[in-house]
């Protein structure tokens, strides 16, 4: 039915009856009667494409209509990705929030940055809970890590009134997904690094990852608890 639409939006050849029209090409524009125009696309082996039919006189393009309609529908199709709205998915944590749940929404929040959403994690702080905001970044910061490969911290974690909010962006729309024995194999890689670095961190107390821990103020002991994957 789309197909038909975009058909059935442009008259060609025999269809275009005005008196006279202006062919257009890279070299320019020239007005000519319709007739002669349409023994110039035979010759050429192409079609006579009308494309504005408001305009004086009405404008053309010698082109091949099956080329001209595939021409169209890629720049429409571009169009709309183009004006695709970016939506803004939130993901809620409690400070005290299990692995299971973290894995759950870590889950959904790699769908939403893979589709070309951004999302808006944040730990909200229940009564004197707020006595736990480091904890809480702590979690922020290991989520941001844990979505490296398909997203991009656009602001550090901060607290607003009782929710304290990290914003990730798409790193890039349409990249490829990883499969899950892939994701697996760097998971278990990963917890072997984790486990080596915690020596090393007990040692210097420097941070693992030189970019997102290194601007976190955060205590030393919280430093350990995300690089020890807790």
């Amino acid at each position: 039915m789309k197909n038909d639409n975009i058909k059935n939006q442009y008259r060609v050849n025999e269809q275009i009856r005005v008196r006279e029209v202006r062919i257009v090409s890279d070299g320019g524009s020239t007005v000519m009667p319709t007739r002669q125009a349409m023994d110039m696309a035979r010759e050429q082996g192409v079609d006579l494409v009308e494309i504005s039919p408001n305009a004086n006189p009405p404008v053309c393009r010698l082109i091949d209509y099956s080329k001209f309609l595939y021409q169209q529908k890629k720049r429409a199709k571009e169009l709309k990705a183009k004006q695709a709205k970016v939506e803004v998915k939130e993901i809620r944590f409690g400070p005290q929030t299990d692995e299971h749940d973290y894995q759950f929404k870590l889950k959904h929040a790699k769908e939403f940055l893979e589709d070309g959403n951004k999302v808006r994690a944040y730990v909200f702080f229940r009564g004197r809970s707020i006595l736990f905001k480091e904890q809480g970044e702590v979690l922020l910061l290991r989520f941001a890590n844990d979505l490296e490969e398909v997203g991009k911290v656009e602001h550090m974690p901060s607290l607003e009134g009782k929710k304290m909010f990290i914003y990730i962006a798409p790193k890039k729309t349409g990249s490829a997904k990883k499969s899950q024995q892939a994701m697996d194999r760097e998971k278990k890689a990963a917890a072997g690094k984790e486990t080596a670095a915690e020596t090393t961190a007990e040692a210097d107390e420097t941070p693992a990852n030189g970019g997102l821990l290194a601007n976190a103020k955060i205590s030393s002991d919280a430093l350990k608890k995300l690089q020890g994957g807790e």
